[in-house]
């Protein structure tokens, strides 16, 4: 599970981040950077959206959050995605394709548009 620290909460963020307008995408996923950061002290926050538009079942949208909070989880641990930790917000969106993936190709797309992109 993702700490708190880590977690964007306010739907206010999340729009503050959008309107930002720094988009990186893949197959997968639609990442929003938000503002760069003044004091690096503090962590970068993330958020995750699956829209009803990828599926019906609450279950299946849970489901695909699960694998990118883990995903994120795990890329901080290892401090593989260092040059993120300039954003103060990230808002990490889903697209349909990800719904038939496994776990290994969305933290693959994670782990390649973070690291090289951001």
């Amino acid at each position: 599970m993702l700490k708190k620290k880590y977690r964007l909460k306010k739907y206010s963020a999340v729009m503050a981040t959008y309107r930002v307008n720094n988009v990186i995408s893949d197959k997968n996923v639609f990442i929003y950077l938000g503002k760069e950061k003044i004091d690096y002290s503090l962590p970068v926050k993330f958020a995750f959206i699956v829209s009803k538009k990828i599926s019906k079942s609450a279950v299946k949208r849970n489901k695909i959050k699960r694998r990118m909070r883990e995903s994120i989880r795990l890329l901080l641990k290892n401090s593989s995605i260092k040059n993120i930790n300039k954003y103060i917000s990230v808002v990490i969106v889903a697209k349909k394709h990800l719904l038939d993936s496994d776990f290994d190709s969305v933290y693959s797309s994670l782990s390649t548009l973070l690291s090289e992109k951001a």
